[in-house]
């Protein structure tokens, strides 16, 4: 039985990727939109809050939130007390205590919520885990560096508490290492810039260590110009992995396999199978380290940024 899934959040996100990948995907009809902005898109009943959509009557089995982080969490406690299952853009809420309050609701009222990662399903990370599993691990860097005007133009949640600045993008470089590396990650120490006219940082450098002991280094800025950087190097016993281009592209020492973008399509054919099955997957690996580098590292002011 196709799934009638609404959208709630129009926003840059989910023009670029969660529409696309629903109108591909057989699994989902779209029925119904709602934006607290007033976005509406053409032939679907738009609404201004996912209450007012829950009010009209319309037929709805599943959300897609791609809200601001800060009020996901109640956009989608709303929507699993009504008995929905529930598709969360990164991350799945502005703090880990509402992302395990989401789990509770989806358990209780016996539907799927589903936390997205969607770097983690970029065309070399499948093949990257596999192959590091069978290897010693000796180092690893994290280069993550993009143009947040290019790429979050606009977008001033970014930069209010809860928005998590340079981690927004960064966490996407966190969501493939926790995949990719065995065990569990843990910060060591962290150091944070923060804009003096702004809540959230603008670069980040972490160091991690994976449980093994191997150093993984990680960069995340936002001032990045010209050529953008999304590259994740490990070291290990037997030659050097690398991801590039967000984890698109995967070399090991034998060669280059670059991979088709796929990562959106994947995340909605996931929610399908989640839900057939009853299942969740609320996986807050990533998160944990944002927020044990907010907890942990040392906030430097920097330069005021204005775009």
């Amino acid at each position: 039985m196709t799934i009638r899934i609404a959208l709630i959040g129009l926003g840059k996100i989910a023009h670029d990727q969660h529409l696309p990948a629903i109108a591909a995907d057989p699994n989902f009809t779209l029925v119904a939109t709602a934006s607290a902005d007033g976005a509406v898109l053409g032939g679907v009943p738009g609404f201004d809050s996912l209450e007012a959509l829950l009010a009209s009557g319309i037929a709805v089995d599943a959300v897609a939130v791609c809200t601001p982080p800060q009020v996901r969490h109640r956009v989608a406690a709303t929507a699993l007390r009504h008995g929905l299952h529930v598709l969360l853009e990164k991350p799945p809420a502005a703090s880990l205590t509402e992302a395990a309050a989401l789990a509770a609701l989806a358990d209780d009222a016996k539907v799927t919520v589903f936390a997205t990662w969607h770097s983690r399903c970029a065309a070399g990370v499948a093949e990257a885990r596999a192959w590091l599993a069978e290897r010693k691990i000796t180092r690893g860097t994290i280069t993550w560096r993009e143009d947040v005007r290019v790429w979050h133009p606009g977008q001033q949640w970014i930069w209010q508490p809860g928005g998590l600045g340079v981690f927004d993008p960064g966490i996407n470089a966190l969501s493939i290492v926790t995949e990719i590396l065995p065990g569990t990650l843990l910060l060591r120490d962290a150091e944070l810039e923060v804009p003096s006219n702004r809540h959230a940082p603008i670069a980040a450098r972490l160091t991690l260590e994976t449980g093994c002991g191997a150093p993984i280094a990680a960069d995340f800025d936002f001032r990045q110009t010209g050529p953008q950087s999304w590259d994740i190097e490990i070291e290990t016993d037997a030659g050097t992995l690398r991801l590039a281009r967000g984890g698109a592209e995967l070399t090991l020492p034998d060669g280059t396999r670059p991979g088709e973008d796929r990562e959106y399509p994947a995340l909605y054919a996931q929610f399908a199978r989640l839900i057939a099955t009853g299942a969740s997957d609320l996986d807050t690996a990533p998160f944990r380290l944002v927020a044990d580098a907010f907890l942990r590292g040392r906030h430097l002011p920097t330069d005021p940024f204005e775009e």
